[in-house]
């Protein structure tokens, strides 16, 4: 399923609609060159999902943030600057797989091995100044 973003409104939208479809232990990879949009996106989920802290920053260096939903919690992760599935390994992440939490990747990429089998991959990539084409593989939502 492919859908095209042209404003951060679109955008937000779609992850209100996609978040909706999300459970715990949901664990999503977001995939796409620096600037095409995943944190804007996973900002957008993590609102839809009931998140209510002020501010929202990219962990980037942190490398894991968390925060409280409505009814789950949320790991937010980066792992841009990590090397291997072994330093993402000794980081734990494998706990924020299951319930309670849904967790949302930025960089999968970097350890793919390490994800679970039944990971959500959500790619996006630039078509304009302000507009973007987000792919959600074989999930779809209403």
């Amino acid at each position: 399923m492919k859908i095209s973003c042209n404003s951060e409104d679109e955008t937000i939208a779609i992850a209100r609609r996609f978040a909706a479809t999300l459970k715990q232990g949901s664990v999503v990879a977001l995939s796409g060159e620096l600037g095409a949009g995943k944190s804007f996106f996973s900002r957008a989920v993590m609102r839809a999902l009931g998140v209510t802290d002020k501010a929202l920053p990219s962990p980037t260096f942190a490398i894991i943030q968390e925060y409280s939903g409505s009814d789950c919690r949320v790991a937010h992760m980066d792992w841009y600057r990590l090397e291997d599935a072994d330093e993402i390994e000794m980081l734990g992440v494998r706990d924020y797989f299951q319930p309670p939490w849904i967790t949302l990747i930025e960089w999968p990429e970097r350890a793919r091995g390490a994800l679970p089998d039944a990971v959500i991959w959500v790619s996006f990539s630039t078509t304009g100044v302000d507009s973007r084409e987000v792919d959600f593989g074989g999930f779809s939502f209403a």
